[in-house]
C-alpha cells in the first residue's frame, strides 16, 4: 500500500465511527463513480475507429450532396 493511502486511512482511523462510516460511504460513491467512467473510456475507446469511420463517410456524402439538411416539421 502506498504512503498517501496509509496517511489516508489513518486520518480515518481518527475520527469518530459515524465521520468514518460517513467519509466510507463518500468514498465508496467517488469509486463507483471512477468505475463508471473508465467503462464509459473504454466502451467509447473500443468504438472509436468505427466512429471515424462513420464520420469520414458522412463527410464525404456531404461533400457530394448525397445528405439533405434534416426537416424539423417531418418529425
Amino acid at each position: 500500500m502506498s504512503t498517501t493511502l496509509t496517511t489516508i486511512i489513518k486520518m480515518i482511523e481518527s475520527l469518530p465511527e459515524d465521520k468514518q462510516e460517513k467519509v466510507a460511504d463518500h468514498l465508496r460513491y467517488y469509486i463507483a463513480e471512477l468505475e463508471d467512467e473508465m467503462n464509459w473510456d473504454k466502451l467509447f475507446k473500443d468504438t472509436e475507429t468505427e466512429l471515424s469511420r462513420i464520420a469520414k463517410d458522412i463527410k464525404q456524402k456531404v461533400a457530394v450532396g448525397e445528405v439533405e439538411d434534416f426537416d424539423f416539421d417531418r418529425l
